[in-house]
């Protein structure tokens, strides 16, 4: 439960953030506005962990540990979501 709450949390933002990079994306906006909500998402999730090593501590420390580790990894996506990396592309 240590790790799959922090996972489905992280989700709820990370499916925000995935739709609206795929509209983005649509839209033919550019680059760097495509890749603005990964961006953010990197930022929040830096945040979270620099506040769950120095003032929360413990388990509930580790908890939003977990959480920024996943918002990460959501942000990881958005920006594959941004370049238009499919699963199926030859070049990977």
């Amino acid at each position: 439960m240590m790790i799959f709450g922090p996972m489905l949390v992280a989700l709820i933002p990370g499916i925000i953030i995935w739709t609206l990079t795929w509209w983005l994306s649509k839209k033919g906006v550019s680059p760097l506005i495509k890749m603005l909500p990964g961006t953010i998402a990197v930022i929040s999730a830096l945040i979270l962990l620099y506040i769950s090593i120095v003032y929360i501590r413990g388990f509930e420390g580790v908890g939003y540990g977990f959480l920024s580790f996943f918002l990460i990894l959501v942000a990881c996506v958005s920006f594959m979501i941004s370049k238009g990396v499919r699963a199926t592309d030859e070049s990977i």
